[in-house]
């Protein structure tokens, strides 16, 4: 059964893995080591090559997928658009999470206007499809 490894900037709520479950069939979920999470969620917006900087998440990600797996990618364009191609260059299947959003606009007494967002998970999408 395939694996799902977690390349996004929060846990993974109950109801994305019930989904991931029912919807791609994957037994286990991995969770990159601290290191490689802060790393992906910490992206420097100064580097001019992201290429560099995302090496350690390729290596660790090499050696633990295989064909088939699923990767969840979201977070910062550019290193998201790296890490779907190198996915997909070794036949794992990257895919994320869509959601439908629900907001809440109050006005202040001062004027101001207050927004209230909540997301709910909805289905995972594989990317280039």
């Amino acid at each position: 059964m395939p694996r799902l490894f977690l390349f996004f900037n929060h846990e993974i709520t109950p109801r994305q893995l019930a989904r991931a479950r029912l919807e791609l069939g994957v037994a286990e979920v991995a969770q990159p080591p601290a290191e490689l999470s802060r790393r992906w969620a910490n992206v420097p917006p100064d580097e001019e090559r992201l290429l560099p900087w995302m090496r350690p998440v390729f290596a660790w990600l090499d050696e633990q997928a295989a064909p088939g797996d699923f990767v969840l990618v979201q977070g910062e364009f550019g290193a998201c658009y790296l890490l779907v191609r190198h996915a997909l260059d070794r036949g794992l299947v990257p895919v994320y999470s869509t959601t439908e959003r629900h907001a809440r606009e109050q006005r202040l007494p001062d004027g101001r206007v207050q927004l209230e967002h909540t997301f709910d998970h909805v289905r995972f999408r594989r990317y280039g499809v």
